[in-house]
């Protein structure tokens, strides 16, 4: 069986967030993510995030790069030719909590494909930016994340398809660049989540939701079970991040 880790920003959605991390500890959990720790986005600061993850020893495995202002319609900003500079001062954002809080992995969220903007001039800037932050990282100890996300949640989103990840992945040309597979996402644009070995050496973090409804696995149509066999047959050794709301919290899964 896969190692879970707790999404708190859809788990324990009805607490604040630091309470959250209280909550993931009850169920067991030894790990967490979350998408965005930012002040601005949480309104907890981040010597309190920290403070609290020590006292209940856990760890935090992942969290997205800022993704813009998410209240005027941001879905993160990496394809957008005219934000490379707001690019880098978010990365340098993103580091620092990553190293605070000993992150290992940051996603960085491509956006939607900008008003006026060619797929080849959005491309271009996305390879760009990952091209850039995947070097950065790598001099910090963190791995850079790309995520498909599909286009029935997020309407417009740039990065849609296990393939296009893939080849924005190979355009980089980086050791240092990997796949964020959610299998929710990439079930709902008609991806068959139990066909990936191909996509096995790329990923490196794994999220999951069942659908409809995104909530937790059991609840809806995608055989989670064989998905999670299939991991183990593939020795899938990072975390799979439960990143759904859940419908039953007495039946959600717990850590392990």
């Amino acid at each position: 069986m896969p190692r879970f880790s707790a999404n708190l920003s859809l788990l324990y959605a009805d607490l604040p967030f630091l309470e959250r991390f209280h909550a993931a500890k009850a169920d067991g959990f030894e790990v967490v993510e979350c998408q965005f720790p930012y002040e601005s986005m949480t309104g907890s600061k981040l010597h309190a995030i920290k403070a609290v993850m020590t006292e209940l020893n856990l760890k935090m495995d992942l969290h997205n790069l800022p993704g813009g202002d998410w209240a005027r319609g941001d879905r993160g900003f990496a394809c957008d030719p005219a934000r490379g500079e707001e690019f880098k001062i978010a990365l340098l954002e993103a580091i620092q909590y990553a190293k605070i809080l000993c992150v290992p992995h940051l996603n960085c969220l491509a956006g939607k494909l900008p008003e006026g903007v060619s797929f080849e001039q959005a491309q271009s800037a996305f390879v760009s930016n990952l091209t850039f932050a995947a070097e950065v990282l790598k001099k910090e100890n963190i791995k850079l994340l790309i995520e498909p996300i599909n286009t029935f949640d997020m309407p417009g989103f740039f990065l849609s398809s296990s393939q296009h990840a893939v080849n924005t992945i190979m355009a980089v040309q980086s050791t240092n660049l990997y796949l964020q597979y959610d299998a929710y996402h990439m079930h709902r644009m008609g991806e068959n989540i139990l066909e990936i070995e191909d996509l096995m050496p790329f990923i490196d973090h794994v999220q999951i939701a069942d659908h409809p409804g995104r909530h937790e696995p059991g609840t809806g149509e995608m055989p989670y079970a064989d998905f999670f066999m299939l991991l183990d047959d593939q020795a899938y050794e990072g975390r799979v991040g439960c990143e759904y709301h859940p419908l039953n919290h007495a039946n959600f899964m717990k850590a392990e």
